[in-house]
């Protein structure tokens, strides 16, 4: 049984209530493009989507917004910086905060019975707005709910599709008509073949409904794998992103034949088992492994990694400023000099 709480207006109408202006856009096209070519591997740089596990508070996560700008100046010809501003958050158990989108003020919300899920597409809309106003980079963001993808990603140059929903059908469709690069993460059992699937999937045209339409798809050629590591049938992480775990991923890759491989390697969730200090160590394996293996370098196009301006994790009614009401993060000045040694790197 469903009962109707209110009616939502259309994208369209979110799309015009909130709207960054032309020379914003235009920025946007030409990151969507850089972005573009990592994947395929015109451009040898290394796509680092970095940011909040989830982004609770505008003013905070446009804060390490500014602060990731400053570094993208000094990086920039050796890294391409996206912000990580993930406003729908997957829950395990579907209790616990779920984002922005239907809590856009969780110290106001704290009863998710108060969901306002129209208030959160126009507060996600304004915040990707204003990162874009303040320092001119465009976002990254998972796609949790195929049907509200169009409220949003005109705003968004990176989207990527997370473990629970990987083998999901409507994911795959949806991802096959995204504008961006769409990164699958593997299942949470870490199934490659499943993994590869879900990029066939995305890679190819497909016909099928979408809202009160039926549609029909180019591909997308930019879809690929991300390695979050998986979860064993007793509940134990294991991490894969070691160089043995990279190179049999490129191998069954290669024998898929499918267009533009490339892998991000997530340092957090499974790969670190939720301990976010350990994305730095992650980090500098994977890249002396990118140093050290010309086919490893070639395959591998960048990380995800977890990060805001403070350590840890907090309670969502924690009151902290910059710390993470989700999972646990790397803080910024951690952060900061990871980026600066992987530069020195590479």
């Amino acid at each position: 049984m469903f009962e109707e709480v209110r009616k939502i207006m259309s994208p369209e109408e979110a799309r015009e209530a909130i709207k960054p202006g032309k020379e914003q856009m235009k920025k946007k096209a030409e990151r969507d493009a850089a972005i573009k070519d990592i994947i395929a591997g015109r451009d040898k740089r290394l796509l680092l989507i970095v940011g909040p596990c989830s982004a609770d508070n505008e003013d905070s996560v446009c804060d390490y917004c500014v602060r990731l700008a400053k570094v993208f100046e000094k990086v920039g010809d050796k890294i391409f910086i996206v912000p990580r501003i993930y406003t729908n958050k997957p829950r395990t158990t579907g209790e616990g905060y779920k984002g922005m989108l239907h809590q856009p003020d969780p110290e106001k919300q704290p009863d998710k019975k108060l969901t306002d899920i129209q208030a959160g597409i126009l507060a996600i809309r304004h915040m990707y707005v204003r990162v874009m106003n303040e320092t001119g980079l465009s976002a990254a963001d998972e796609m949790l709910y195929p049907e509200n993808t169009v409220y949003c990603d005109d705003l968004l140059s990176y989207t990527a599709v997370g473990a629970r929903s990987t083998e999901n059908q409507q994911h795959r469709l949806v991802a096959s008509g995204s504008d961006t690069s769409v990164g699958f993460k593997n299942p949470m059992n870490g199934s490659f073949p499943v993994l590869l699937n879900s990029i066939y999937a995305a890679q190819i045209p497909n016909e099928f409904k979408y809202l009160n339409k039926q549609v029909r798809t180019a591909g997308n050629e930019y879809a690929h794998a991300i390695l979050r590591g998986s979860v064993d049938v007793y509940g134990n992480n294991v991490p894969n992103y070691h160089y043995e775990d990279v190179m049999r991923l490129r191998e069954m890759y290669l024998k898929e034949g499918l267009k533009n491989p490339a892998v991000i390697i997530d340092t957090n969730h499974s790969n670190s088992g939720k301990r976010p200090l350990e994305q730095v160590r992650i980090a500098k394996e994977v890249i002396y492994n990118m140093t050290g293996c010309k086919d490893f370098r070639n395959f591998v196009k960048g990380f995800l990694i977890e990060s805001y301006i403070e350590d840890g994790n907090q309670p969502p009614d924690g009151t902290v400023y910059g710390k993470s009401i989700t999972d646990g993060c790397l803080g910024w000045e951690k952060t900061e000099k990871l980026i600066y040694d992987m530069a020195d790197k590479l």
